[in-house]
């Protein structure tokens, strides 16, 4: 059975979604615990999926307003980043963007995926602002 190789780790970026709609998200898809406080502006969880511990990081206003959600394994129930921001953009209601693939040099890194709410997708320039 041939599939795309799966992320070694996903991260999407959220514009304003409530911390109580990501803690009922990760914890229907993980079975993670709320997230709890690890430093000024970062926040941490564990979650599992099958004998797969997920450890995350949400850490706010990661990038010109954006908050960064990091999950650090590949056993994530997503292939890819876009499959996690289509996710997070239904459950969250909130706009999401990730990089549009697996970076490699020579790539722009200021191109991303926005996906919205309704499911509408467009490829963006998000140059990153050094904030």
């Amino acid at each position: 059975m041939a599939s795309e190789a799966r992320y070694p780790d996903i991260e999407v970026y959220l514009a304003q979604a409530s911390q109580d709609a990501l803690n009922d998200w990760l914890g229907d898809t993980l079975a993670a615990a709320p997230l709890a406080p690890a430093g000024k502006g970062k926040w941490r969880t564990r979650g599992r999926l099958g004998d797969n511990e997920i450890p995350v990081l949400l850490v706010e206003r990661a990038a010109d307003g954006y908050a960064s959600l990091w999950f650090d394994s590949p056993h994530t129930p997503w292939e890819s980043d876009a499959a996690c921001a289509r996710a997070a953009a239904a459950r969250l209601a909130c706009e999401v963007r990730c990089s549009l693939g697996g970076w490699q040099p020579g790539d722009d890194p200021d191109r991303f995926l926005r996906v919205l709410p309704d499911g509408s997708e467009a490829q963006i320039y998000w140059p990153d602002s050094g904030h």
